[in-house]
């Protein structure tokens, strides 16, 4: 795992995380995704964070994710979800409405940490080996700079 650095410190903090949508709906198409992906490049410029991978499988996303010690896994939860939700619900506005309460993603998460025993490349193996039929997963992995 590649180490990276801040002003004074150095740290390796990687995060699965898996959100899931409201209701458990299907309502990640590709062009859904696609956006997501580009939301997720501003994330990561706002706030200094790496995406590795993201996947999804209609009604819940994965996402790989570094980040820097000035955030707690929480709150980097908090971060991705809210800006998500919101960009998403500005492109489109039509998903409100198949979201009877209006929330794009369910309450909670799952977060897993990421270290040298538990790669990168085995989490990318158990994100693709998501849902009914692993060929529908969808998986975008960004480039490293």
């Amino acid at each position: 795992m590649e180490v990276s650095y801040a002003c004074h410190c150095s740290y390796r903090i990687r995060y699965h995380m898996v959100f899931v949508l409201k209701y458990r709906k299907c309502l990640i198409s590709n062009e859904v995704f696609d956006f997501i992906k580009t939301v997720c490049v501003g994330i990561a410029e706002r706030y200094f964070l790496k995406f590795h991978a993201l996947g999804s499988d209609g009604d819940h996303l994965h996402l790989l994710i570094e980040g820097a010690p000035r955030y707690s896994p929480s709150r980097i939860m908090q971060i991705c979800k809210s800006i998500i939700a919101i960009q998403v619900f500005k492109q489109f506005p039509e998903l409100r409405d198949e979201l009877w309460g209006g929330e794009f993603w369910s309450d909670g998460g799952h977060i897993d940490t990421v270290g040298d025993g538990y790669d990168v490349k085995v989490m990318e193996t158990y994100i693709l080996s998501q849902g009914v039929n692993k060929h529908q997963l969808t998986l975008y992995q960004f480039a490293s700079p």
